[in-house]
């Protein structure tokens, strides 16, 4: 690169923070990328978006001595992509594919098997492939875009960086760049889960239809340890990109719901992720505790009703157990809110009445 401006500098920082803190590989693809199987990075032409060769790597990693025939499978139902559907639509349907797994039909033996196959592991993250790409090219159907920075996780770009340069506000990072990526390269967001925009001092992280206005600071490790002696961006870098807090907030933390403008994607805030894992923590430990799991205060407005919904998912992912959940209000708004809150996320018992 022969143009060391102050974002390609922001944007080298990052890299090798990501490197060097968290562990991950770091490549940069603008003018040295070699397609082909043995390319750089696996592609056939810039028109891909998964690095399939990553991707074959951890289904065979991680669901062992099967036929050649299952991994096929499954990478064919990951990859292919139904037009019709819209961006979000298609965001919903892989998602939850990928965190939970692609159930294959193949035959072995003679006979036909059915099998679930892990696309991550999410018990031991570095037994996953973190790789961040810099300044890779996407082409769309008409326009090729050269991204930032993208995350890729056992070759599915999870994460998507927009970085500006310091003196740059970072809402131009949402208007003029992330706009422009959804709307001339959008299957780079159909893997996506979370979107990062950062000027080497501030940063925010939302999803792919949050409004500006719900893209937040990651600021907090815990309750106790505000990251006051860090810069914003390096505060949320050193929260969210370690592996296994990564993988809590892919596989635990994400909501898609059905709102009157359409549907949504919902990403945790920091202080929802800090307190519903204490939340679990404490039914985890509900026998020592006398099952007095303590208090989770939210402000007005802070989404204490997906907090809930985020909860909830939670404990049934991870903790087992057929729970049941009582939601006790002291208004008639807040009862419909919450239930609507539930019903919209697909949470909710609708056959019985809120």
């Amino acid at each position: 690169m022969n143009d060391y401006t102050e974002d390609q500098l922001v944007q080298t920082t990052m890299a090798d923070y990501l490197r060097d803190t968290h562990g991950w590989r770091s490549v940069m693809a603008w003018n040295s990328e070699t397609f082909g199987a043995e390319g750089t990075l696996g592609r056939r032409s810039d028109k891909d978006i998964v690095l399939t060769r990553y991707l074959s790597e951890a289904l065979v990693r991680l669901n062992p001595d099967l036929p050649d025939d299952a991994y096929k499978s499954a990478l064919r139902e990951i990859t292919d992509i139904f037009g019709s559907q819209s961006l979000i639509r298609i965001n919903q349907d892989k998602y939850h594919l990928i965190r939970d797994g692609v159930r294959v039909k193949y035959r072995e033996n003679g006979a036909q098997k059915t099998h679930r196959l892990r696309v991550f592991d999410y018990d031991d993250p570095d037994n996953n492939d973190f790789l961040c790409v810099r300044e890779m090219w996407i082409r769309g159907y008409a326009h090729r875009r050269r991204a930032d920075i993208i995350g890729f996780v056992n070759g599915l770009p999870l994460m998507f960086c927009e970085l500006k340069r310091p003196d740059k506000d970072l809402r131009r990072a949402y208007n003029e760049n992330l706009s422009d990526y959804k709307d001339t390269v959008p299957h780079l967001f159909h893997f996506n889960a979370l979107v990062i925009l950062g000027n080497g001092g501030e940063a925010k992280m939302g999803s792919i239809t949050a409004d500006y206005e719900h893209f937040a600071d990651w600021l907090k490790l815990d309750e106790r340890d505000r990251r006051d002696d860090m810069l914003p961006m390096e505060a949320l870098l050193k929260i969210v990109c370690d592996k296994r807090r990564f993988l809590d907030l892919f596989e635990n933390f994400i909501l898609f719901a059905d709102t009157a403008s359409g549907p949504a994607k919902i990403l945790a805030k920091n202080h929802q992720y800090l307190g519903v894992n204490r939340a679990v923590e404490a039914v985890e430990k509900r026998e020592s505790l006398n099952g007095k799991l303590g208090v989770f205060w939210h402000t007005q407005g802070s989404g204490k009703s997906f907090s809930m919904a985020l909860f909830t998912q939670k404990v049934h992912r991870k903790l087992g157990g057929d729970y049941t959940f009582v939601v006790l209000t002291d208004r008639t708004d807040l009862d419909n809110q919450i239930y609507k809150t539930f019903a919209s996320v697909g949470l909710a018992n609708n056959d019985k009445d809120p």
